[in-house]
């Protein structure tokens, strides 16, 4: 069996929290290839100050190289120079591979357009109306966990571990890990 191949897009000031739990667990236990693009190819910091260097420049990327794509929040989304990356997240979700962006990322999703097809959630429905002028946000769901509909996942941004289990269970609906997973986190929120 071919390991997956995960895209995951950085930029600058991009969320560790959101990042982490989703791209070691794809990699280091379910032993996917991981590849992170960013724009130019250049090196990203996280808001904790991590650096990432890239394997790939964000202008190269195509549906061809990956089996699911990542798209991490940051503030940087809401920059009027923020990539433009919605063609990629259409051919993805064209091609019926999963695709996740959560926190400051769902705009990137919006200015895609898949949002007015699918039911999502994001930091707040005005966080979406006021940086997405063409965003219509009928099937906004106020969700504190990730929302999945049609080979999308969206999340705000404090819901790190909900965004990776729903994208992990796009990517592998019957892997026996995925419920390890769960059961890990939901173990820190059971009272002592």
């Amino acid at each position: 069996m071919t390991a997956k191949r995960i895209a995951i897009v950085l930029i600058d000031e991009f969320a560790d929290w959101e990042h982490g739990l989703f791209a070691a667990a794809a990699r280091a236990w379910l032993g996917a290839q991981v590849d992170h693009y960013t724009p130019g190819g250049r090196v990203v910091r996280s808001m904790g100050g991590l650096s990432v260097t890239p394997d790939a420049p964000l202008e190269t990327l195509t549906s061809e190289k990956f089996d699911a794509l990542a798209v991490i929040g940051s503030s940087g989304w809401e920059a009027a120079d923020a990539p433009d990356i919605g063609a990629i997240i259409r051919e993805a979700l064209a091609a019926d591979k999963p695709v996740g962006a959560i926190c400051g990322a769902t705009l990137a999703a919006a200015r895609a357009g898949v949002l007015n097809k699918r039911r999502h959630t994001s930091n707040a429905a005005g966080f979406l109306r006021d940086n997405v002028s063409d965003y219509d946000g009928a099937l906004y769901v106020e969700s504190p966990r990730a929302v999945t509909d049609a080979g999308l996942v969206t999340a705000p941004g404090a819901a790190p571990s909900s965004f990776a289990t729903e994208l992990l269970g796009l990517i592998w609906p019957d892997h026996p890990m995925l419920g390890q997973l769960v059961a890990m986190i939901a173990a820190e929120h059971r009272s002592a």
